[in-house]
């Protein structure tokens, strides 16, 4: 669906840039937005803590990591 929403200049800069900060584009932020105000959950976020995979190295410092090898870590 698409609508049509005047936003006063000074707010909408504001926007941009808080988008462009996020990565993210202004649509995507207005629709989070709107979101958050109608309680809609849309599984985006997770909270809390992730956790990583630790990667031990032989020689501390340096460790070479190919997509093949990093793949085979994550999904075992």
């Amino acid at each position: 669906m698409r609508t049509t929403v005047d936003i006063p200049d000074p707010i909408y800069r504001q926007l941009k840039s808080r988008a462009a900060l996020q990565g993210r584009s202004v649509k995507e932020l207005i629709l989070q937005g709107v979101e958050a105000e109608l309680g809609v959950e849309t599984g985006r976020r997770r909270k809390g803590r992730i956790s990583l995979p630790l990667i031990k190295s032989r020689q501390p410092g340096r460790l070479r990591l190919s997509n093949k090898i990093i793949n085979e870590i994550i999904l075992p």
